[in-house]
């Protein structure tokens, strides 16, 4: 039997050949647009935000069941030994709760993880337990180091509009951005205890990725980067644009470039633009 599996959820936002290569298992969150439900993986991020642009309600995203989660770690108990499962910060999604609910009945073999991130900052922390995994390091190594991991990740990203969070109930530490000042082009970091706050204001999007690019100058604190990812929704040019100014300014390459998958995309909507970076 093979050791440990790597479980997540469909809020990585990780591409294809990052799963494929570190072979996670991903259970899929689902986005609701009137009568018509899809999982996160049914549905392009292409497709979805052209939906989102023309559908008049905004879609409703619903998180897997403690029985999806169960169905999948029964059937990984047949080929690995022991499972990490690493999930989207508690404080933005009950899927760390829905997980959690279903390791009850295999014991100490499930071990859940609170990512207190989201998207590839997330993703930068599954990165690393795969990479830990064929180094041949056991579970509580791996838990440990993920801990440490998660203290050198910084996780921050600009929205075209503070629309999409205030419909959908999650601008949490935001929430002093409404009425007016919803043209307002804010910079988001996610903080240590996993929920939005904000990192900056500025008033046009390219302001806003060199915040962004200042801002992670600022949280290295002496700190070296080592990993570098960048992620955008529906907007290639500026995700370029943020891609090139990272690389530049730490002399780094990125992992991933990606787009926001449609379950957190429902909450920041088009033109989001972000990026993680882990520091050693």
């Amino acid at each position: 039997m093979k050791r440990i599996a790597l479980v997540t959820d469909g809020t990585a936002d990780l591409t294809d050949d990052i799963v494929k290569d570190c072979d996670i298992h991903v259970v899929p969150l689902k986005v609701r647009f009137g009568n018509q439900e899809y999982s996160g993986q049914e549905l392009s991020s292409e497709e979805f935000y052209r939906r989102l642009a023309e559908e008049d309600k905004l879609p409703k995203t619903s998180q897997p069941s403690p029985e999806e989660f169960g169905c999948l770690y029964a059937k990984l108990m047949e080929e690995y030994h022991e499972v990490i499962s690493v999930h989207i910060s508690s404080a933005l999604s009950g899927t760390f709760n829905a997980a959690h609910l279903a390791k009850e009945k295999f014991k100490e073999k499930i071990h859940i993880v609170d990512s207190k991130t989201l998207s590839l900052g997330m993703g930068l922390m599954l990165i690393e337990a795969a990479k830990n995994i064929k180094e041949g390091r056991d579970v509580a190594w791996i838990l440990d180091n993920l801990v440490k991991a998660r203290k050198n990740i910084e996780t921050l990203f600009t929205l075209n509009t503070m629309e999409y969070l205030q419909k959908g109930g999650r601008i949490g530490r935001v929430q002093g951005f409404m009425g007016s000042l919803l043209n307002i082009k804010p910079i988001i970091r996610v903080g240590d205890d996993g929920v939005y706050q904000t990192y900056g204001k500025v008033h046009s999007q390219k302001k806003a990725l060199d915040s962004v690019v200042q801002a992670f100058r600022e949280l290295a604190e002496g700190r070296k980067p080592i990993g570098l990812v960048i992620v955008h929704g529906a907007a290639h040019q500026a995700g370029l644009y943020l891609k090139e100014t990272m690389e530049n300014a730490f002399q780094l390459q990125t992992i991933a470039f990606t787009q926001v998958g449609p379950v957190i995309g429902v909450h920041t909507g088009p033109g989001t633009v972000g990026a993680a970076v882990q520091y050693e």
